[in-house]
């Protein structure tokens, strides 16, 4: 059996000089791009929100849209070119793209990203197909609830620096200020500002542009409208183990969008949005590594320890490596540690048996499978994928001369 991580990405947990070159160099790829201003982009689309209109798979709820921030089709595009725009870092080599990529499904196939400064952030990039549905943002901030707060995250953040503008709003504004399609296209997108070009525009627009980030078209979503020969045999083994009562991943994986942590417009499922997996078990007391307590660091709660977000598992085999801190490489990895009730760390300052962890969901129990079984398992979470939508045309960076 070969794994995803195998062939499509980096197997190394460190980020070597090598790699960092590498996206250093992507990075200043993007920079010239977005400086030089080849294309002008298409003509000003309508700014009206009653023009909108969702373009959604079969069996797919409406996304929930903040009142204050209704979609249009001029605000997606200014946010598509924000999203891409490396103006919104403080040395100009930046953009939100940097960190999350279209052909890892907006992730970015390193353990740990590293910002505009170098430094090295302790947990790794969040997958975003399909993020209008997410009710929480992040690892593992209840607070974080709407788009257009969490992107000031890694615009003005410090622990760690990400895009590195705080205390460079202003001079980041007046860089889009000296666009001429940006003052096209901000006053289009919020007609009712007068001096539309704000950090608060900015996140509207990138939040509205990330809104529309919908997933619905992978193997498993053919077959399931009808295509009998979407999945292949294995895969439909797979997924009747996926929601069987032994494994139980459809537990929290659950719904349209494979994750307990996601809402629609008429949902009323209350179910847990943070879960501990027995990541980690310092000293047999339940401890994660910090920075990475997970919940608990916001709440204070003991019991939220080492309690993450439940992501979602479409187009996971492109959103390599796992877990919140990237600390498994490949899908065989992690039905390991599911399958075993946590992962046991043999030595080091994070020494610990997982599935001894006294905060651990009862979930996560662990179970019996066969290789043969684990390769249908993952031949299903592989039916998850979705290569349209990692090509798609509307998702592309806007800035550079097709």
């Amino acid at each position: 059996m070969i794994d995803a991580r195998a062939t499509s990405g980096p197997t190394n947990h460190s980020c070597t000089l090598l790699a960092k070159l590498v996206w250093l160099t992507s990075a200043l790829l993007l920079q010239l791009a977005c400086s030089s201003e080849r294309s002008t982009g298409p003509s000003i689309p309508s700014g009206d929100p009653a023009a909108f209109r969702w373009s959604l798979p079969d069996g797919f709820p409406q996304p929930l849209v903040p009142a204050d921030n209704p979609m249009s089709d001029a605000k997606v595009e200014l946010g598509r070119r924000l999203f891409y725009d490396t103006r919104l870092s403080g040395n100009n080599q930046f953009s939100c793209s940097s960190c999350h990529r279209q052909s890892n499904a907006f992730a970015d196939a390193r353990n740990r990203p590293f910002g505009s400064t170098g430094q090295a952030h302790p947990r790794n990039s969040m997958s975003l197909p399909n993020v209008a549905y997410q009710v929480v943002l992040g690892w593992a901030n209840p607070q974080t609830r709407r788009l257009e707060a969490q992107a000031l995250i890694p615009m003005l953040g410090e622990t760690p620096v990400e895009l590195g503008l705080a205390g460079r709003e202003e001079e980041m504004l007046g860089r889009l200020r000296a666009v001429a399609l940006y003052n096209s296209l901000f006053p289009v997108a919020f007609p009712d500002d007068p001096s539309p070009i704000t950090l608060g525009n900015v996140t509207k627009a990138i939040a509205t542009f990330e809104r529309t980030f919908v997933s619905g078209d992978s193997p498993y979503d053919r077959f399931k409208g009808g295509n009998a020969s979407a999945m292949s045999d294995a895969a439909q083994r797979g997924e009747t183990l996926f929601r069987s009562d032994r494994l139980k991943c459809s537990q929290c994986h659950s719904g349209v969008m494979f994750t307990n942590a996601a809402r629609w417009v008429g949902s009323t499922t209350d179910d847990p949005e943070f879960i501990n997996t027995g990541l980690y078990n310092i000293d047999g007391a339940g401890t994660y590594p910090a920075p990475n307590t997970g919940l608990m660091a916001i709440t204070g709660v003991a019991s939220d320890m080492g309690k993450f977000k439940v992501p979602s598992l479409r187009n996971i085999e492109v959103t390599f490596p796992y877990m919140h801190d990237g600390t498994m490489a490949t899908l065989s990895d992690a039905v390991d540690h599911y399958a075993a009730g946590g992962r046991t760390v043999t030595s080091g300052p994070n020494a610990g048996v997982g599935s001894a962890n006294p905060y651990k969901s009862p979930l996560v129990g662990g179970f019996t499978i066969s290789d043969a079984e684990k390769s249908d398992l993952i031949g299903f979470l592989r039916s998850l994928t979705d290569s349209t939508f990692l090509t798609n045309p509307k998702f592309t960076n806007p800035w550079i001369a097709k």
